[in-house]
């Protein structure tokens, strides 16, 4: 939670345990006393009104931080595909995660075959709004042919 406009000064606490403490009682439905109690289980004594105070000054720069980044023409798209099996079914999960790791789309289908991979790039252009400025693959040629229909002036790198 390193950011240049989130001061710590004058905080008795340092930045790790006060981003903790602010994380528990957001992430989970726990009272602030229940906080405590947990941080006091790790040997750190800290009252309830003071993780009250951090989540009201730290809290909503924190969530604008994990706030997804819009897309951009910039983006690198990583796909992959990999066997399941479902009801001792073979299925293919076929998954798209962008450059900063961020999964943008996962689908599961009984093919892997090129209308699997169309299936999958057509939900991501339509979920993100924009093509990528380059997509890496596996060597499967059903990516190929796919982004040829789709997206013809993508780059498209297969490893």
């Amino acid at each position: 939670m390193k950011n240049s406009f989130i001061s710590y000064k004058r905080h008795r606490f340092p930045q790790q345990i006060i981003a903790h403490a602010v994380w528990l009682y957001f992430r989970f439905p726990l009272s602030l006393r229940l906080v405590e109690e947990l941080l006091l289980e790790r040997g750190i004594i800290v009252s309830y009104e003071t993780i009250r105070r951090w989540g009201r000054k730290f809290g909503p720069a924190y969530a604008k931080q994990l706030r997804r980044k819009r897309p951009s023409r910039q983006d690198i798209w990583h796909m992959d595909e990999v066997v399941i099996s479902i009801a001792g079914q073979k299925h293919w999960l076929w998954r798209a995660v962008d450059q900063d790791g961020y999964v943008l789309d996962e689908i599961v289908q009984s093919q892997r075959n090129t209308k699997a991979a169309r299936r999958l790039l057509l939900r991501l252009l339509t979920k993100q709004g924009l093509p990528p400025k380059r997509i890496i693959t596996d060597k499967l040629r059903s990516y190929s042919a796919a982004k040829r229909d789709l997206m013809p002036t993508v780059e498209h790198r297969s490893h």
